[in-house]
């Protein structure tokens, strides 16, 4: 059973929140107060729902116990119990995951980086199909993705990729993604057809709102240069490319996609918070100790999560011990969502377990 105190002053919140929007509040008071009443409202509908169940479960108990009901009445009510009994537990149960803390940035959108790792050309052509695999996953969601930067291989592999990724909970399901993913196939450069295993590397940052992170100008050296690779004579002429540095901590970004400085600047301050804005988040993460680590992983960009393994035609996620035979489907993007769904239903029973065991 969930406390009520707890559930009421969660309605109390939120009644409160949608009254300081009411007021004509503006600035960065209203786009808190605006992210926060888009976080609550969703567990707000699970408290209601929750609660119409509950009601109708006592009144159907009162009726079943009152010793004016006829018996025909009763058989009916009783029968109704039984199934009220589970739609009440079940709404409970998806309560219960509503209530979880979450991630501050779980409803942020992200910057999604693939870097080619160990197995030169087919790490880098593996790191392309990772990135259309990414691409084609977004686009089902209903995302909006962008190529910040693209460095090819000569084979028309990946050596980097950064892309944009723009939606609502965009994070909370590509941050399963972080970390090494392994290639196991006969490469196209392999005459022997011999099986080779290859590796690539995915970072997922939560993309930092101005709310989220301040950058003082004068921590910034920004530089401008002539932009370099494919593009005709226009990337020879000007210097449209811009690196930022951070002094303070030394991360420096870099952008030459676009043809336009302030485009390639506005891009680079882009990925510049969101570094900062992830090194932040490591802190107070690595300074919590006696925090309990994620089941599905602690998002290290080392640990090894998945393995794709072309002969078998098999995808493993390492964290849940999750196999699944249609690496085509996952690999294509189409049924990516299968193995991050997984990932995200394992972490929820996993940190509701704990929960439960800590009221216990």
């Amino acid at each position: 059973m969930i406390p009520t105190a707890k559930l009421e002053r969660l309605l109390d919140r939120f009644h409160a929140v949608e009254a300081e929007l009411s007021s004509g509040v503006a600035g960065p008071s209203f786009v808190k107060l605006s992210k926060e009443h888009a976080e609550l409202s969703p567990v707000v509908e699970a408290v209601r729902a929750y609660r119409d169940a509950q009601q109708q479960f006592e009144d159907t108990e009162a009726l079943i116990a009152d010793p004016a009901t006829d018996s025909e009445m009763r058989a009916l009510a009783e029968e109704e119990r039984a199934e009220l009994k589970a739609t009440l537990d079940k709404l409970e149960h998806a309560l219960k995951i509503q209530l979880l803390p979450k991630d501050a940035a779980d409803n942020s959108s992200a910057i999604l980086e693939i870097r080619a790792g160990t197995g030169g050309d087919e790490a880098a052509l593996f790191g392309g199909d990772l990135l259309k695999m990414y691409q084609r996953y977004c686009q089902l969601q209903g995302w909006k993705t962008e190529l910040m930067s693209l460095s090819e291989s000569d084979l028309g592999g990946i050596k980097e990729a950064v892309i944009d990724v723009q939606g609502q909970g965009v994070y909370a399901k590509l941050k399963f993604e972080s970390g090494v993913h392994r290639v196991q196939r006969v490469p196209v450069t392999e005459a022997g057809g011999r099986i080779h295993t290859s590796a690539a590397t995915v970072a997922v940052l939560p993309e930092a709102e101005d709310v989220d992170i301040e950058i003082n100008e004068k921590d910034l050296r920004i530089d401008v240069f002539r932009a370099s690779g494919a593009g005709g004579q226009h990337v020879n002429k000007t210097e449209s490319a811009v690196r930022i540095t951070h002094i303070p901590t030394g991360i420096a970004v870099a952008q030459q996609t676009e043809k336009s400085q302030h485009k390639n600047k506005a891009q680079a301050m882009k990925l510049l918070k969101a570094r900062l804005f992830e090194m932040e988040r490591s802190r107070v993460d690595t300074a919590r100790a006696s925090e309990r680590k994620s089941l599905v992983g602690s998002g290290d960009r080392s640990e090894r999560i998945r393995t794709y393994n072309f002969p078998q035609g098999r995808v493993t996620d390492h964290r849940i011990n999750l196999t699944l035979y249609k690496l085509d489907r996952i690999i294509s993007g189409d049924d990516l969502g299968d193995v991050i769904d997984a990932l995200v239903t394992e972490d929820q029973a996993s940190r509701l377990a704990e929960l439960e065991s800590d009221e216990a």
